[in-house]
């Protein structure tokens, strides 16, 4: 397994360069710049956790006017950064480096304060620690997905997905596909043709918002996602198709092999594969 692959598996959103990282099991965007050998991450994210604020976008935007009239210019003057907003798609958000975080967290009044300052320590260790022993990364995905109390089997099953959908992604990559959007229209034709569902029809069936869809998929769900995601990679290695255009008729061929192993294993069990329940509802956790 190449280190491409075991960054895939770290970085369990499936959402290209924004990873996402987890304090008290809730969800904070990060991004790892290679050039500056840094993380910046998500404000707003970060704001959620602390205050637990029903709109946190207000609270950030009100806090970074008081710092600013302060002269604070040290974290008023942030970047700004794409990442995968909850609809899927990227959009510029305002992020922080570790040390800016430090000192915007002494901002916030918090109980959570001093618990997330050490979490934050420890995010940066890690990323040093898996440059030299790259293995740790799977152990820290495999004990993310133990702490939110996922089966092992199941586990075991997601990370074999997460590999497998990061060499499709690789050869979409290099069959001239590099747009977002195109990544994401293409993901949903597979979605779309094994399950009769778009990935948002997939989320909404399953109440999801922020959540995942792949971390609530069941067994059975994932295998047939798999199996439509490693034959379409097969068509593409045989195929050759270049451009949008050619890669989304394979990929619907890819899909077809799923689909109707989905439609014969539906017609054995007397009950539909596709289930509105999320990780919460099942036994997958």
């Amino acid at each position: 397994m190449t280190w491409s692959h075991i960054r895939a598996i770290l970085n369990v959103n499936d959402a290209g360069n924004c990873i996402i990282k987890i304090f008290d099991n809730k969800n904070i965007r990060t991004i790892w710049d290679e050039n500056e050998e840094k993380y910046y991450f998500s404000i707003i994210d970060v704001v959620l956790v602390l205050t637990e604020s029903q709109n946190p976008k207000n609270y950030w935007y009100t806090l970074k006017s008081r710092l600013k009239s302060e002269g604070n210019e040290t974290l008023t003057n942030c970047k700004e950064l794409k990442l995968t907003a909850e609809d899927g798609k990227k959009r510029f958000t305002d992020v922080m480096d570790t040390e800016q975080l430090f000192r915007l967290v002494q901002s916030i009044p918090s109980s959570k304060a001093e618990p997330f300052k050490i979490w934050l320590a420890k995010v940066g260790n890690e990323r040093v620690d898996e440059t030299f022993d790259p293995e740790q990364a799977i152990f820290r995905a495999i004990n993310i997905y133990r702490k939110k109390g996922y089966s092992q089997k199941w586990i075991e099953n997601r990370l074999k997905t997460i590999s497998n959908r990061n060499e499709l992604t690789e050869s979409w990559n290099e069959h001239g596909i590099e747009e977002d959007l195109e990544f994401a229209i293409l993901t949903n034709e597979i979605y779309k043709t094994w399950s009769d569902l778009t990935a948002k029809e997939y989320k909404k069936l399953k109440k999801l918002t922020k959540e995942s869809l792949r971390d609530n998929m069941t067994n059975t769900e994932l295998a047939l996602n798999n199996l439509a995601e490693v034959v379409t990679k097969d068509l593409i290695d045989t195929k050759q198709p270049y451009g949008l255009k050619e890669n989304k008729k394979i990929a619907n061929e890819g899909s077809q092999v799923a689909k109707n192993a989905r439609l014969d294993a539906e017609k054995r069990l007397g009950k539909p594969i596709v289930t509105s329940k999320n990780a919460k509802e099942t036994n997958l956790i």
